[in-house]
């Protein structure tokens, strides 16, 4: 008998993929959400919970007669959010899987590359200090008995997800002006598609030997961001894009909403060392590269003219940093 899998979201950009792969490996998969996403739908043959994950009673009512081998929960940013979930699946499960974020380890970053046990620390981003607060809960709860496993994606992205600042950055491109990038832009980062990472995750789903351990999940690619950009240039058509290279204080200065996720981790080198998750399922080659994504990505967004949303506010703040670094356009 195969085992029975409950994703928690199940809709979203990493979630997605991982129900997918779940399927494909013939788990018997449920899903728990709101069920308004029409981005990513269900796909056939899954049953669909439906829940406000934010109302406690609903969330009650919707698990009140289930039980699975697995919980995966896609959707808790908060102690507050996991500790309800914890109650509601204790007893329910035979392992909860908990999606942290790798932004939690360390910032600065003492050394590379990055491990499983390198330390969590985030002094920028309220996101990254929920997740290791989540995470303590989490190892708290594991010494009571409760069989948690963790897992860390890094930046994990599909066709319907710029790693960039949206299709304003893509269009400035295509008509020519130049474009912001943080820092000199040779500092190394890592993409991973959301298939790729769906093939890892598998590993860890519905395997005892995951109780109580934590996992680093992304691909093996290394790139500069003048790299990334770049990438995204050639598959928008754009042979030679002007990229601007500007301090990761002026942009979290000329855009506060942006600062916490620069400073406290797209600013940062990483590499990762994900031998420890790699093990529990051999055979991970990183199917998509970002030169394969960034085509899907401006394949989707070129054919749904829909969602190619121009931010006038951005630009605006694109352009006062480009001047201020001295480029006249």
């Amino acid at each position: 008998m195969y085992p029975s899998v409950l994703f928690i979201g199940g809709t979203g950009v990493i979630s997605s993929a991982c129900v997918a792969e779940a399927i494909s490996m013939g788990y018997e998969v449920s899903v728990l959400n709101r069920g308004r996403t029409t981005l990513r739908p269900v796909p056939d043959g899954v049953h669909v919970l439906t829940a406000d994950l934010e109302d406690d009673a609903s969330m009650r009512a919707a698990v009140a007669n289930g039980s699975w081998d697995a919980v995966a929960d896609f959707c808790s940013f908060t102690p507050d959010r996991l500790a309800r979930n914890i109650e509601l699946f204790d007893g329910r499960t035979r392992q909860y899987v908990f999606i942290s974020s790798a932004s939690a380890y360390a910032k600065p970053v003492p050394s590379l590359p990055i491990l499983d046990s390198s330390p969590l620390r985030n002094p920028y981003w309220q996101y990254s200090r929920d997740k290791i607060a989540c995470e303590e809960l989490l190892t708290s709860k594991y010494r009571d008995g409760f069989p948690m496993t963790i897992v860390r994606p890094s930046h994990t992205y599909d066709s319907t997800k710029i790693p960039v600042q949206g299709w304003t950055t893509i269009d400035r491109m295509r008509r020519g002006l130049p474009v912001v990038v943080h820092g000199d832009g040779t500092s190394v980062w890592t993409l991973t598609y959301n298939t790729d990472f769906a093939y890892m995750f598998a590993g860890v789903l519905a395997n005892p030997k995951a109780i109580g351990e934590a996992y680093t999940i992304t691909g093996d690619e290394t790139l500069t961001w003048d790299g990334i950009y770049t990438e995204l240039a050639h598959a928008a058509g754009v042979e030679s894009p002007t990229l601007v290279h500007v301090s990761s204080q002026m942009i979290a200065q000329e855009f506060p909403d942006m600062g916490p996720g620069l400073l406290g981790d797209k600013a940062h080198c990483v590499i990762f060392d994900c031998s420890k998750v790699r093990a529990l399922r051999p055979g991970f080659a990183q199917r998509v590269p970002f030169h394969i994504g960034a085509r899907r990505i401006v394949d989707f967004y070129d054919s749904h003219p829909d969602m190619k949303v121009i931010d006038d506010r951005m630009n605006a703040g694109f352009d006062r940093l480009i001047r201020a670094a001295g480029i006249v356009q």
